[in-house]
């Protein structure tokens, strides 16, 4: 009997270790720690290859077990936690899975398993093409930066194509430090090679023969676990020397970040990965023309790579199906904070914000009304209940004041405090700057000040037009998008509040 428990970190959170623990006692046990399906609130999910299919009970506890032994849990067999096919669910089957098919599905560090779930198609394929003809089919299938901005991959990886310079890099960003975020280490822990395939396939586009993954060292298994990945790949010639035969070479590392939230912002990653003080650097020049120890590099962020596999696999034509208007393809949303089913969902762009929040994640845990929504981490914009029909792509979301991110969603119900949440985000940039440029380092303390004010009920007409006046300047001033987007909360949270 072969069981899936994940190994996730979530799932671990929650006793996975300690239930695949108790079923691994079992004499006809097969046990495979998978990657979480992405339904957080029914972990640890458990499930059961039976003749009817893979059958999921859950969440299931190490009190649980006794009684799954009685009810033959092994052929799928009925009990109170069982969910039947996990696939058939819902939740799970409305969903268009592109860039995490194979999470929770495979063994994370199986290649067999992951080859047999069409694992390295997009790489055979590129190997047979020039760059120009790989960027060209990056270009055309839309794909966009899921890390904030949406820059055209396409278009970073054919100037660094272009860059003079016999050596290059990719880098691929993932210090995930987004509150409410947490797909990149559900890809890295559930599904590691599709990353490491999407990397290789890049370099391969632009002529690098080096990468390097940046992940945030509270991601412990993440690291650990693309580190197997790396050493599985090498081993078996999807990675080192000489490709598959191809005469091509490519390699990566893993290196962890020492927990700075600005180094989620490209060019202080590379000042941290070449030994420097996390700091935002000047541009131009840009890090496609001089990054990485001065070469031309490319970077892009986890759930961006993990999607180029399959373009390359499917072609451009079956990516750009997916979709609205500029923004196609598939997002992956995570939902957080006060919700009833919170977890991953992979849809296309342009499914409404209400359909997420209330469909998918059932309204609040609390019961109570929706009071809020953020979309894209903290610098991301808050949107009231009446706000909810918001399509959720790149221009929609811009043109609403907000930005789409990462595709993190955190919920508040009613009783949130518009006015602390807006003095969070002030702070929040104040705590965070690398402290390079004075719109940033000192708007956002002066900001603290000016809301701290208003909350407290001095002068607020005028302290509200100073704020008015410090969020323009550090829109318009800042380096980089800390201090450029701190405004967004701030400004929509005090609307909400009235003020």
């Amino acid at each position: 009997m072969r069981i899936y428990i994940p190994a996730d970190s979530s799932a671990r959170s929650v006793g996975a270790d300690q239930v695949a623990a108790r079923i691994s006692e079992l004499p006809y046990a097969e046990i495979v720690r998978n990657g979480s399906r992405g339904l957080a609130w029914l972990e640890p999910l458990l499930e059961v290859e039976t003749e009817q299919g893979r059958i999921a009970y859950g969440p299931v506890r190490v009190s649980d077990i006794d009684s799954l032994i009685s009810a033959d849990f092994a052929h799928g067999g009925p009990h109170p936690l069982r969910l039947g096919n996990i696939e058939e669910h819902a939740w799970f089957a409305a969903q268009d899975r592109v860039t995490f098919a194979r999470v929770g599905l495979i063994d994370p560090l199986s290649l067999d398993d992951f080859r047999a779930h069409g694992g390295y198609a997009g790489l055979s394929k590129a190997l047979a093409l020039s760059g120009e003809e790989i960027v060209a089919e990056v270009t055309a299938s839309g794909l966009r930066g899921r890390g904030g901005a949406g820059f055209p991959a396409g278009i970073k990886w054919r100037t660094v194509l272009g860059a003079a310079g016999s050596e290059k890099y990719v880098a691929c960003n993932a210090d995930e430090g987004d509150s409410g975020t947490f797909a990149d280490r559900m890809l890295m822990e559930g599904d590691p090679f599709t990353l490491i395939e999407g990397m290789t396939i890049a370099a391969l586009a632009v002529g690098a023969t080096q990468g390097v993954i940046y992940v945030r060292s509270e991601y412990p298994a993440a690291i650990s676990t693309l580190r197997a990945a790396i050493a599985t790949a090498n081993l078996n010639g999807w990675l080192g020397d000489d490709i598959q035969g191809s005469g091509r070479s490519f390699d990566i590392e893993v290196r962890s970040g020492a927990g700075a939230y600005i180094c989620g912002e490209e060019t202080s990653m590379l000042e941290s990965l070449e030994g420097k003080r996390g700091q935002v650097r000047a541009k131009p020049p840009l890090p496609a023309l001089k990054g990485l120890y001065g070469k031309p590099t490319v970077i892009n962020n986890v759930l961006t790579l993990a999607s180029v596999p399959m373009v390359l696999a499917d072609g451009a034509a079956a990516y750009q199906a997916r979709g609205v208007e500029r923004s196609r393809g598939t997002q992956v949303f995570q939902l957080a904070g006060n919700i009833k089913h919170g977890g991953i969902l992979e849809l296309p762009f342009g499914v409404p914000l209400r359909q997420l929040v209330e469909g998918f994640g059932g309204g609040t845990r609390s019961g109570r009304p929706i009071g809020a929504v953020q979309v894209g981490g903290p610098l991301g914009a808050y949107f009231g209940a009446d706000q909810l029909d918001l399509i959720t792509d790149y221009e929609a979301m811009l043109a609403a004041g907000g930005m789409l991110g990462h595709g993190g969603i955190v919920v508040f119900d009613d009783t949130v405090d518009h006015l602390q949440q807006a003095r969070f985000a002030m702070e929040f940039c104040a705590i965070e700057s690398c402290g390079k440029c004075t719109p940033c380092r000192i708007g956002s303390t002066r900001g603290v000040e000016t809301i701290d004010k208003i909350i407290a009920g001095q002068d607020v007409d005028t302290n509200r037009v100073l704020l008015d006046d410090l969020c323009e300047l550090m829109t318009d001033g800042s380096l980089c998008a800390l201090g450029g987007l701190t405004p967004l909360p701030v400004r929509s949270a005090l609307k909400l509040a009235g003020v």
